[in-house]
């Protein structure tokens, strides 16, 4: 159930009421006993998303999965990957070309 905030137009008088979304507003006020003179107001949500995103798995149970990229995250892995090859040089790719038995010959994950 929301939260609403409420607010006396007569005597200034606040309140934070707890109500289901279907109930009838508010619109006398406990303080002053004004009729229709208390409003709901217009409150900012108190929810915000941070981190680096939203897992697939995390309100579903399963076993593993994979995170959702930031905003920016796809853009700072795409530069991260030109990188290694605008640095690159001829004479590295001759001696990157021929690969150590059962691997790829650098300190990768893949052997």
């Amino acid at each position: 159930m929301p939260i609403y905030a409420y607010r006396c137009d007569a005597c200034g008088h606040g309140r934070d009421v707890l109500q289901k979304m279907s109930d009838a507003p508010l619109t006398d006020c406990p303080s002053c006993g004004a009729a229709g003179a208390f409003k709901k107001q217009l409150t900012a949500a108190g929810f915000q998303l941070k981190g680096s995103g939203w897992y697939v798995t995390d309100f579903r149970g399963g076993s593993g999965g994979t995170s959702a990229p930031a905003a920016g995250g796809a853009a700072a892995g795409a530069a991260a990957a030109s990188a290694p090859a605008a640095a690159e040089s001829p004479a590295a790719s001759t001696t990157a070309a021929a690969p150590a038995a059962g691997g790829c010959g650098s300190a990768c994950a893949c052997h």
